[in-house]
């Protein structure tokens, strides 16, 4: 069982470069990506996020909707772990996985074989569960004798097989995404669109930020609408979406 329990969370990134007195004089005022603020110390901040409180439970298929800067990717980081709190508390019980940023830690001096090997420990995977999965993660990846050439001899597309084979072995129970993943040529699209779709099946609870109305309809069961970094509208995601672009 999966559970993420947010309760009136914030977050704050000081400013400890900025002009104290110019910007203090904007004190509060909402900008792009959150509002200018002071802490307990009185250094400027930017709050990102501001009193969140909802729950997440298994079967919840999540769209995350927003201007960019709402809060999206502060969010999705929070969830993940990279982010703590400022204020308030994040209760999240289950292995979380994230496909934000699935060229992390590709090196392109390596080799494709050893890229495998440091992307899978960047994913939490123990080298003897990638030594297991490897030959599957090279079968997927479709890269052949390339895959034991330097990455920097890659083209794009065979760069974002590997980077995509590699990172979509893992079936965590929370499934973090930012915009759905759909690399390669026509073949390999189909390929990865239904490895998409079993990972999205198998996870607990999904979450998903996207411009999308349409992949929003067609994926998620609820949709929580951020502006500004806080929560303006939590619910059905016919409901949400109605609002959000219009009838």
């Amino acid at each position: 069982m999966a559970i993420v329990e947010f309760s009136n969370v914030s977050v704050d990134f000081p400013i400890y470069n900025a002009s104290g007195r110019s910007l203090k004089k904007s004190l509060m005022r909402v900008a792009t990506g959150g509002q200018l603020g002071a802490d307990e110390q009185g250094r400027v901040v930017v709050r990102a996020l501001e009193d969140l409180n909802f729950s997440l439970h298994d079967g919840d298929r999540v769209g995350l909707l927003g201007h960019n800067g709402a809060g999206k990717s502060t969010l999705l980081r929070l969830l993940s772990g990279v982010y703590q709190p400022s204020v308030g508390t994040a209760r999240i019980e289950g292995e979380v996985g994230s496909l934000l940023d699935i060229s992390l830690g590709i090196n392109g001096e390596s080799t494709g074989r050893e890229n495998i090997y440091m992307r899978g420990g960047l994913l939490g995977l123990k080298r003897t569960e990638v030594t297991s999965q490897l030959d599957e993660i090279i079968a997927f990846s479709e890269l052949g004798d390339f895959i034991d050439m330097p990455v920097r001899t890659y083209s794009t597309g065979m760069h974002l097989r590997l980077a995509f084979a590699v990172s979509t072995v893992l079936r965590p129970e929370i499934l973090l995404m930012d915009e759905w993943l759909s690399v390669g040529d026509e073949s390999f699209r189909h390929k990865a669109e239904a490895r998409m779709a079993e990972i999205v099946q198998s996870t607990h609870i999904l979450v998903l930020a996207s411009h999308s109305r349409t992949l929003i309809q067609n994926t998620c069961n609820r949709v929580i609408w951020l502006e500004h970094g806080r929560l303006k509208m939590d619910g059905s995601t016919e409901e949400v979406l109605a609002a959000y672009f219009g009838s």
